[in-house]
């Protein structure tokens, strides 16, 4: 989608900070960080919200969840913890809609989920 935010850091027209990138997802650091470590892993497919992914999306969102756990390795975050969020519609904080998950470590951290 041409004015989705993510879509343009994808395409490059607007900047941002990259740590990792492959065929199918994209992982920067979130402009807004809650913690030392606060990256974003966002899939190149545009899926505006968790609610909308279909069977089709399985393989992508597994990956999604592999490359959490290898960013949170070469950031140095695995051995005492982090959090991976990702945030759905407007009651469950989402801002952009264009999935994507937090990974989210680095210090103790005070956000938690009831």
């Amino acid at each position: 989608m041409k004015n989705c935010i993510f879509c343009q850091i994808i395409d490059g027209k607007i900047p941002a900070k990259k740590v990792y990138e492959d065929d199918d997802v994209i992982v920067i650091e979130d402009l807004y960080p809650v913690a030392p470590v606060h990256l974003l892993i966002i899939p190149k497919k545009h899926i505006p919200t968790l609610v909308d992914i279909t069977a089709d999306d399985q393989a992508l969102l597994g990956k999604i969840m592999l490359v959490a756990k290898q960013v949170a390795d070469k950031t140095g975050i695995s051995e005492k913890g982090f959090k991976a969020v990702f945030n759905v519609k407007q009651w469950g904080g989402q801002s952009i809609y264009h999935i994507h998950l937090h990974v989210v470590g680095g210090a103790p951290l005070r956000i938690h989920v009831a």
